[in-house]
């Protein structure tokens, strides 16, 4: 089974339904609802994801949305290694950089996102 780690802003598209990006989002939301593929959130965007669901819809809604994540999607981890990885990747998108770093750790296939050049010099194919 394919391992893929999605980017924070397919998961916010999926959640907000996001046009025009909100169908590939369901796509990759339903596949891994069915099992046809493992994804992960990077740990440290899930207070990303929080943050911006409470804003746009309410606290109350980003606690279900959250759930929701967390009940499909496994989480990637971030810790001290992870850190240190991506702090050496030396990339401008220091976020990015870590959620490449997490991916590797993780043990990912390649990274999902709507911001490909964010992951220009990735270890893992960029989808």
């Amino acid at each position: 089974m394919r391992r893929l780690l999605a980017d924070v802003n397919v998961v916010f598209d999926a959640l907000m339904q996001r046009s025009p990006h909100s169908n590939a989002a369901a796509r990759l939301w339903f596949a891994v609802e069915t099992k046809q593929i493992e994804a992960l959130v990077p740990a440290h965007g899930v207070t990303t994801l929080f943050y911006l669901v409470a804003r746009a819809r309410g606290t109350a809604f980003a606690r279900r949305a959250l759930g929701a994540v967390l009940g499909t999607f496994g989480a990637a981890a971030v810790d001290q290694s992870v850190v240190q990885r991506a702090v050496a990747l030396e990339w401008r998108d220091f976020e990015d950089a870590v959620c490449a770093a997490a991916a590797e750790a993780s043990g990912c296939d390649a990274i999902i996102t709507r911001d490909p050049r964010g992951f220009s010099g990735c270890a893992l194919p960029v989808l």
